[in-house]
């Protein structure tokens, strides 16, 4: 069982937030956000966000490379000429 790394909501006026993997951080217009119980924190350092911008990317791209796997499997087996059972 698996969770879709990043889980896009709408929250009304255009405005997006995605959530990265099973954490607490969440993009949102663009910026990071940490979310906790009591509320948000805007992540405003540019060594962090350019980390959690760098890891959202490695998780869309896993996530991609999955799905390819998957309808790989989901293809009929192609037949090879000339090889013979």
């Amino acid at each position: 069982m698996s969770a879709p790394t990043l889980k896009v909501l709408s929250l009304g006026a255009g405005v997006q937030s995605t959530h990265l993997a099973r954490s607490p951080v969440v993009r949102r217009g663009g910026q990071w956000w940490l979310v906790t119980g009591s509320g948000s924190i805007l992540a405003t350092d540019p060594t962090f966000t350019g980390e959690l911008d760098r890891f959202a990317a490695a998780m869309a791209a896993a996530d991609q490379a999955i799905a390819d796997l998957r309808s790989q499997q989901d293809d009929p087996p192609t037949p090879h000429p000339g090889r013979q059972r």
